[in-house]
């Protein structure tokens, strides 16, 4: 049975809770233990899935389907074990949940309430794989104090009490202001928090304190008398250069033995921190340096496109070399010729995105590249835009757009070289949609197979034939196009396994010219370089040879 570890927040949001999570995860495999990690979040969407990317950050797709939080990625990407569905879960759910079993008639008539029933569901969300690992971390979103939060905290309060003594613990991640007039770290924000936190019924045994610079002795003392918590468990969370630094700096500052020691494990397993040693040299000391330039619709706010800039991050690791991102709008190349602001990048990436603002300046982002032979890299609409600007300026389909477009203007204006697909294998199932149908989860979603053709760039660069990758759209590039586009010079090098859906275009008269309809970002790790990255990165580092 697993060991769990409540990770809450307090003072102010977007302070590293998810992060935390991620490296303690890690410390704890380094010492030999299996762990799993989910996040608990108290909004009310069902999920990030309509969320938009300015309101919420990326959503993170899991190999079984799910949409979920953004810092499932960064579970995935420390500890490299597969989220799933089960291991993301907000309000909304829950609720969804509980009015479901009761339409149902399965409460027996009872009157519904928050207690029992929101929390009792939480719960059984909560035990949900428990005999799977060592320990399970379990972040709850938000701030402690949050109106939608108080049934998760009340559910984990009430959990805590249930299991046998020993097998719960709370972490709480604070933060300490500095007040530059006195030269003080200030502790009582994290004072309030905690005590807040109390009122509830929860006493943390670990504090982690955020703060921008070390914790003098005093204050230390201070908080470990006022929030009851022994001085060794507090914990200082520094600023970093780079976040997988983080593993080895919350070691530093006993993060892992507090926990262990918290739940009465003793002799503890010595950490095995090569593999994180390694990651942080690779960072703190590349051997070079290229410009990848993002053409996107979402470039206000990075969290949008977070997977992809840390996989363009692991991409540098590979070839120890520094990937500096430039986020470039999509829009401006709507008015503008792209080659002024495109000129010294050594890459060039056009990520997903949804609905048609945007599109023809990533048209013209991909004709930049494949004119100018600069590396490009297509994901999702990234590629869809790239077949687009191939049909219209190669194979001389002059009207070639997709029917997502059409449908947003309520009106038709292009040939639909791009189509909504209405029906595909899962499995042993076959899915029909409607262009009607709900937004929500109604996308090709997960992780799904696909095959590369014999000798090309790509099989190579995977070194196999037989792929899995994940997905999250509902437009299909059309294969009826694919003769007509291969004899203009655009390949279609990857398919799924019946043939029917393009899964990966390239140009081989080109330095490095790939479109993916999947998602390749969401399954790198640092220590493990999505291939396609790493070698994106390695053109984009030949490139800058030339340039």
């Amino acid at each position: 049975m697993a060991r769990y570890i409540f990770i809450t927040g307090g003072v102010v949001s977007s302070l590293g809770k998810g992060l935390a999570s991620a490296a303690l995860g890690a410390l704890l495999q380094a010492r030999g233990y299996t762990v799993r990690l989910r996040k608990l979040d108290p909004y009310l969407n069902v999920d990030p899935g309509t969320m938009s990317p300015f309101e919420h950050g990326e959503v993170f797709v899991t190999d079984d389907g799910a949409e979920t939080d953004l810092d499932l990625g960064h579970y995935e990407r420390f500890t490299g074990v597969a989220a799933r569905h089960t291991d993301s879960v907000s309000s909304g759910r829950i609720y969804q949940t509980v009015l479901d079993k009761e339409r149902r008639g399965e409460y027996l008539g009872k009157t519904i309430q928050v207690i029992p029933h929101v929390t009792n569901q939480i719960k059984e969300f909560l035990e949900v794989g428990a005999d799977e690992v060592d320990f399970m971390l379990c972040e709850i979103g938000g701030t402690v104090g949050d109106i939608e939060g108080l049934p998760f905290f009340e559910a984990i309060r009430q959990f805590g009490q249930e299991k046998p003594m020993g097998q719960c613990i709370f972490m709480h991640l604070t933060l300490l202001p500095y007040i530059a007039a006195s030269g003080e770290l200030k502790t009582k924000p994290t004072q309030h928090s905690v005590k807040e936190l109390r009122s509830i019924g929860i006493a943390p045994d670990i504090l982690v304190c955020r703060a921008d610079q070390p914790i003098p002795d005093k204050e230390r003392a201070k908080l470990a008398l006022f929030c009851n918590v022994r001085p060794e468990r507090v914990i200082a969370a520094l600023d970093l250069k780079s976040i997988y630094e983080a593993p080895l700096a919350y070691h530093a500052e006993g993060l892992d033995q507090a926990v262990l020691d918290a739940f009465g494990i003793a002799p503890a397993p010595a950490p095995k921190l090569d593999r994180w040693h390694d990651v942080a040299d690779r960072v703190k000391n590349p051997e070079g340096e290229v410009r990848i330039a993002v053409v996107g619709k979402y470039t206000q706010l990075e969290d949008a496109y977070k997977s992809i800039s840390e996989a363009l991050t692991h991409g540098g690791m590979a070839n120890r070399v520094k990937v500096r991102v430039e986020w470039v709008d999509a829009e401006i190349f709507e008015a503008d010729e792209p080659a002024p602001m495109l000129e010294g990048f050594h890459g060039i990436l056009v990520p997903g995105g949804f609905g048609e603002r945007g599109t023809e300046g990533k048209i013209r982002a991909a004709k930049y590249a494949r004119e100018e032979k600069v590396p490009y890299f297509g994901i999702c609409l990234g590629m869809q835009m790239a077949v687009v600007e191939a049909s219209r300026n190669l194979a001389g389909i002059d009207k070639a757009g997709s029917e997502e477009f059409d449908n947003e203007a309520g009106q038709t204006r292009y040939e639909h070289v791009i189509y909504h697909m209405k029906e595909w294998v899962e499995g042993n199932r076959t899915i029909q949609r409607s262009i009607d149908d709900d937004k929500g989860g109604t996308m090709r979603l997960g992780a799904y197979d696909a095959t590369l053709v014999d000798g090309s760039q790509v099989a190579e660069i995977y070194g196999t034939s037989a792929i899995s990758e994940r997905h999250r759209h509902r437009f299909e590039v059309d294969i009826t196009y694919r003769q007509k586009l291969e004899d203009s010079g655009l390949t279609f090098s990857g398919l799924s396994p019946d043939g029917r859906l393009p899964e990966i275009v390239e140009i081989k008269d080109h330095p490095w010219f790939v479109g993916v309809q999947f998602h390749p970002e969401l399954k790198s790790k640092p220590f493990e370089p999505h291939p396609l990255f790493a070698d994106f990165v390695r053109a984009a580092l030949e490139q800058s040879r030339l340039v």
